[in-house]
């Protein structure tokens, strides 16, 4: 039992999918250490300029002036989101594009359209296939895939 399991292990590890899941893991974070070094050294100081001459940032005091324990801070939310934006077009078009790319050469449709959806008239249950000609919920008949109903 105890060599079945070592297999099993073995020949998991050594699958070709989990091998590029780790690889993007380790891209995506480089990537992320990039994108947050740029968002730190550029974008935060262009936002915390944009408040004005000797501020904390952008944003507003809610306590004490200077206390930066209560400062709500904006410009770290804008730095934020505007880190999540490229941080996710790097990985769409660094990883996905491409995976999708060699996804297709191997006949292997990636991150696809949903297939077609219909919706029973009985049950009103809206995650019927299209092509369905028994509702898988209430058992009802379906029409004909193209049929006016």
């Amino acid at each position: 039992m105890g060599g079945t399991i070592v297999r099993g292990f073995k020949n998991f590890l050594l699958r070709g999918d989990v091998i590029v899941v780790a690889v993007g893991l380790i891209v995506a974070l480089a990537f992320s250490t990039l994108v947050s070094a740029f968002t730190t050294n550029v974008i935060n100081p262009i936002i915390a300029r944009a408040e004005g001459n000797h501020s904390i940032g952008l944003g507003w005091q809610l306590g004490s002036a200077g206390n930066k324990t209560t400062f709500l801070n904006i410009g770290s939310v804008i730095s934020a989101i505007i880190y999540f934006i490229i941080f996710m077009a790097v990985v769409y078009f660094a990883i996905v594009v491409p995976y999708k790319v060699i996804s297709a050469r191997r006949g292997v449709t990636v991150f696809g359209d949903p297939p077609a959806v219909k919706t029973c008239p009985a049950c009103l249950s809206s995650d019927l296939p299209a092509a369905a000609t028994k509702c898988k919920y209430c058992g009802t008949d379906q029409p004909a895939a193209g049929s006016v109903a």
